[in-house]
């Protein structure tokens, strides 16, 4: 079905010279000298020098770790993630003999701990109560102005729901918390709506609203709404499952959670927060990188002949590091990571999940054939860039191949992404707000010049 465009500046005429014009204007302003940075010690990223991150804030939600300090040094050490002081590793291997955890994580990351069986019993039928949306809402909401991002559809979806609250400005804590866990067990159908519904009235295909099933896991609801036969394998949801957990947390500094702490801390509500946090995922420096590996993987199947043949795959890598290939960036997306050294603990564990799947897919082959990339991907970064720490794969290097054999469509990756994460960003809100009390104010240095005002009329 066409759009209707009304945000776009007509090709000819008047209007487009003068809009060429304004940009023209703009382009001669607004550029700082790249030595005022260092000169007034600005940690540009709110990073030092090394890239190491700013102090700014306390949690208790989750610890990043890639260091030990032994004699006053730091040692780079294989990383480590926890949530509420629990490793991640151990979170995971604890469910044998049960095949879902993404709940129990949910609880972990707001409470603190880890529930009993009667605790998260209570709590999931708190869950399933609230995992609904009304058909006026799905009609009038969802599926209208139908959007081809979906992280923007969901960012708009609740902003909306703002409106569906008796009480969407209170801040206590009781208060928060409550709209945190009716936005958790509504995101997926959000998601998954508007995925469908998109592709119904932009692609003409079948629309397809299928409800959640009370005592399903997340992960199966997801695939269960999702595909059309509402079919899945277990190892499929159980794959899905561990991808939820591992993107449910990663510490108070990273973008969207730190937006989550700025916003939180001007005392909006909590629609407005999440949202804010949504719009900081989308980035494709953030939450979108899975995408930009996606991309890069199609461009190396394209031009790599033998999968196998590490010399040619060598010989391509080098050229998207000489910026002669892919997009020219010079970068091999999904490699190296702000805070990890030797190892993501996140794509260890997810590269075994993946294993496992492409197995049962039959995809070994081209499982292989990350594995090569990847570890010829790290030795030529860090001969090439003479960097002498460990250049080691992120999480983004295997969960696109991971939603790619699940079904997921591209469009889904980052929202999925936002799927899991908001119960992170619904921690680190209910923190800020029984801890914070000061609104997050950082300082710019003005490096402009102070001129006299021209009146108007001698311009």
């Amino acid at each position: 079905m066409p759009t209707r465009r009304i945000m776009d500046v007509k090709d000819t005429g008047e209007l487009r010279k003068n809009v060429d014009h304004l940009e023209e204007t703009l382009m001669r302003n607004h550029r700082i000298d790249p030595d005022l940075y260092e000169k007034y010690d600005v940690k540009r990223g709110l990073r030092d020098k090394n890239g190491k991150g700013v102090l700014t804030g306390l949690t208790e939600v989750s610890d990043v770790c890639s260091y030990n300090t032994i004699d006053g040094k730091h040692v780079p050490i294989d990383g480590e993630l926890y949530y509420q002081g629990i490793n991640v590793i151990d979170l995971i291997n604890g469910l044998d003999g049960r095949k879902f955890g993404f709940e129990e994580t949910c609880y972990l990351l707001l409470f603190g701990k880890l529930p009993s069986d009667a605790e998260l019993k209570r709590f999931l039928d708190v869950f399933f109560e609230m995992q609904t949306l009304t058909g006026h809402f799905v009609r009038d909401v969802i599926m209208k102005a139908s959007n081809p991002n979906i992280m923007n559809a969901m960012e708009r979806c609740i902003l909306t729901l703002y409106s569906y609250d008796s009480c969407p400005d209170a801040i206590t804590p009781k208060n928060v918390f409550r709209q945190s866990l009716e936005l958790i067990s509504k995101l997926p159908l959000i998601a998954v709506y508007s995925y469908h519904s998109y592709r119904h009235f932009r692609m003409n295909d079948t629309l397809l609203i299928r409800n959640p099933k009370k005592g399903l896991s997340l992960a199966e609801n997801i695939l269960l709404m999702l595909r059309p036969d509402g079919k899945y394998t277990e190892l499929e949801a159980k794959v899905l499952d561990i991808a939820l957990i591992l993107h449910a947390e990663h510490g108070g500094g990273n973008n969207s959670t730190f937006t989550t702490h700025v916003v939180t801390s001007s005392g909006t509500d909590t629609y407005s927060s999440l949202a804010a946090s949504i719009g900081s995922l989308k980035g494709p420096k953030h939450g979108g990188a899975n995408l930009k590996v996606q991309e890069m993987f199609k461009d190396m199947k394209k031009n790599i002949s033998d999968w196998s043949d590490e010399s040619e795959i060598s010989s391509y890598l080098n050229l998207i590091l000489d910026k002669k290939a892919f997009d020219h960036s010079g970068l091999i997306y999904g490699m190296g990571h702000a805070v990890y050294t030797l190892s993501d603990p996140r794509k260890v564990i997810l590269k075994k999940f993946a294993k496992a799947l492409a197995a049962e897919k039959g995809l070994t082959h081209e499982f292989d054939f990350y594995d090569r990339i990847e570890h010829l991907a790290s030795e030529l970064i860090m001969s090439r860039r003479r960097v002498f720490k460990n250049v080691c794969a992120n999480v983004d290097f295997y969960s696109g191949f991971v939603y790619t054999m699940l079904g997921i469509p591209e469009e889904l990756f980052t929202p999925i992404f936002a799927i899991a994460r908001i119960s992170g960003w619904s921690a680190h809100r209910l923190e800020e707000i029984l801890n914070g009390n000061k609104i997050i104010r950082p300082a710019y240095k003005y490096v402009g010049t102070h001129v006299a005002y021209t009146p108007f009329e001698e311009r």
